[in-house]
């Protein structure tokens, strides 16, 4: 395998618009010879989908929601970030592009953060133009707010439902083209695998999950935007859905995992209640724009919030991190909040939480206003707790919530395999070993409004390998592989739920290549997880059949996935001898507890290469060249 990124020669700023001059185009009048298959529905997928059917091509578009409106983008509450500088503080789209990469603590390709960064302010114009309700001031000026990792204000928002209100936008661009004729909607339907045919991604065998019937997809080229992983975590702020099989599985084809480790740690969630939960909610990080975060001085202090006076409060955010406060990276707020609880001074049953208080800003603004910025995200957490958070603190605690790493990709956003595309939140993504809030949404519709529809169009144009039948022997092995499969989890007939596993599994990641990792634990976890895995394959239960709607089958086959990819996901993290962002080995800290980063012999993606059943993957290294930027110590004090 060679890792070529295709990154376009000249000035940084220039590179985007020379890499679309020289690539190939196709003739209007041919597009509609090819045909896409999309698998995602998210922000990528339906956005990619609808743009790509608007040009002529045939598109086919998957996924295991009832709806593209249930897509997990609808969580991103926030806001998406935009170089617009409408606010005249200083934003630019070079000063996004170094926030990001310095977010990402310098483990970011440059040539591709530069041109989301580009591609940001075209974004928001789209977004508008297809009727996103973007918060305005009171003179109609699209309104912006501060968000994680920046100085400036440069997050457009729609109160606390940014990502939902993004998500009908791309979904109305979808329907009109389901309408049309030019997209077939295939909802409730999962793939399982990735057919290639010559080297070249040319369909996928997917399942209904309703009817359990296993059918076979052709095409011209295959995009994965399948969204991420944390919920190998078992509990995180994902949907209970999100899952790792479409990548793994086009991993098991050829296609390269890069930098699993990079897994992020969300600072501002509901803490966990006990073991019945099933997942975590997230508050979005916005409310750090007007909630201050504290904890009491005195280690044990259980008096009520209110009891507390200013002078036994300690506002550790704003007294480590003066510059940026309560807007600290998600990382580095993540480990702080850890910090202060590991020292007992947390809050909430079982000290693990810090509070995020309002009461400075609705003095200083009046409740009216942040309910008007915040209403639902009020009253989300009071439905959830039963706490009325303009009255009392919030409680949060940081969980996992997005992941950096993914199927590598390059400058074209085409995977290690040739005609497979991988979109968001499922490729190794523009966001280093950090993602800076507010910008998943952003690479999310880049890559499916501006970047695949003239990348797509160059491989099309490039490659010789024609559309075959799904009566090709590879479909047909691939659909066998797939029954047989299904066959194995029904027969084992074991006495343990595949939830137990799936649990089980979680605990040991988080306690073992969570918020910290060591040499220890991970060698810890690398023990363990073949011990559990081959428990599962033993004792794990699978009722029903696989000729009906069976969500314990569909459960079963994430599970088994998340069983494997969490062995390469710590041998990625034992790799990685350093700490960088989200990556905190605690071998590797600066005296105050920061990630010291080794850029002498880790500044590189590392991307594994499947090896084979019951052999070890292969470590590819992409080094990471800046030419614009020169990596230094972060530092957000």
């Amino acid at each position: 395998m060679v890792l070529d990124a295709k990154i376009p020669s000249g000035p940084l700023e220039r590179k985007w618009d020379k890499g679309r001059f020289e690539m190939k185009l196709v003739n209007p009048a041919n597009k509609r010879k090819f045909h896409v298959i999309v698998v995602g529905s998210g922000l990528a997928g339906a956005s990619a989908a609808a743009t790509l059917a608007e040009l002529g091509y045939s598109v086919s578009c998957f996924c295991f929601q009832d709806s593209p409106r249930r897509a997990h983008s609808i969580a991103a509450q926030g806001g998406i970030n935009a170089a617009k500088n409408y606010p005249n503080d200083g934003d630019s789209v070079y000063r996004l592009f170094y926030d990001t990469i310095k977010g990402g603590d310098f483990r970011s390709r440059e040539a591709n953060v530069y041109r989301l960064a580009q591609l940001s302010v075209n974004i928001i114009d789209q977004c508008v133009a297809k009727g996103v309700p973007f918060a305005r001031e009171y003179s109609g000026y699209l309104a912006n707010r501060s968000f994680g990792g920046a100085q400036v204000s440069r997050t457009f928002y729609a109160r606390g439902q940014t990502g939902q209100q993004l998500l009908l936008g791309a979904y109305q661009a979808l329907e009109r083209q389901i309408g049309l004729g030019t997209v077939k909607m295939f909802p409730r339907t999962e793939m399982l695998d990735v057919v290639t045919v010559d080297g070249h991604a040319k369909g996928i065998v997917v399942r209904d999950l309703v009817t359990g019937e296993i059918s076979s997809h052709s095409g011209d080229a295959v995009i994965l935007a399948t969204g991420g992983y944390s919920n190998v975590f078992y509990l995180s702020t994902n949907a209970r859905g999100c899952n790792v099989t479409a990548s793994w599985r086009a991993y098991k084809k050829g296609a390269a995992f890069a930098n699993p480790c990079y897994t992020q740690i969300h600072p501002t969630c509901i803490p966990v209640t006990g073991e019945h939960q099933s997942k975590l909610t997230l508050m979005s990080e916005s409310l750090r724009n007007d909630g201050r975060v504290w904890v009491p001085k005195k280690k044990g202090d259980t008096r009520l919030p209110k009891s507390i006076p200013e002078d036994e409060r300690d506002y550790y955010l704003e007294r480590k991190y003066p510059s940026f406060g309560n807007l600290a990276p998600r990382d580095i707020a993540s480990r702080a909040a850890k910090e202060v609880c590991d020292e007992g001074r947390g809050v909430g049953p079982g000290g693990l939480g810090v509070f995020l208080d309002f009461a400075d800003a609705i003095k200083r603004l009046s409740v009216e206003v942040i309910r008007e910025r915040y209403s639902n995200l009020f009253d989300m957490y009071q439905t959830i707790t039963g706490e009325n958070a303009y009255e009392t603190p919030m409680r949060i605690y940081p969980a996992l919530h997005y992941t950096m790493g993914g199927l590598w990709v390059d400058y074209h956003l085409m995977s290690s395999v040739p005609g497979l595309f991988v979109l968001g939140e499922a490729n190794f993504s523009d966001h280093g070993a950090n993602r800076l809030g507010a910008s998943a949404l952003m690479q999310g519709l880049a890559d499916g409004y501006f970047v695949i529809p003239y990348t797509i169009g160059n491989y099309f144009a490039s490659s010789k390998v024609p559309r075959p039948s799904t009566s090709h022997p590879e479909f047909k092995k691939t659909e066998e592989n797939i029954r047989a499969l299904t066959n194995k989890f029904l027969s084992i007939k074991g006495k343990r739920t595949v939830t137990f596993f799936h649990r089980e599994l979680g605990k040991l990641m988080w306690e073992n290549c969570g918020m910290a990792r060591s040499k220890q634990s991970l060698e810890l976890a690398l023990k363990r997880i073949p011990e559990l895995r081959r428990e599962f394959w033993e004792d794990v239960r699978v009722t029903g059949s696989g000729q009906e709607l069976n969500q314990t089958l569909e459960h079963a086959g994430r599970v088994a996935d998340f069983m494997e990819f969490a062995e390469l996901l710590c041998m990625d993290a034992m790799m990685r001898d350093e700490s960088c962002g989200g990556h905190f080995r605690v071998e590797h800290q600066t005296p105050d507890g920061e990630a010291q980063r080794d850029d002498e012999h880790f500044a590189f993606v590392g991307a594994w290469e499947y090896g084979g059943p019951d052999k070890a993957p292969i470590l590819h290294k992409e080094p990471l060249v800046y030419e614009e930027v020169k990596m230094s110590q972060r530092s957000y004090k």
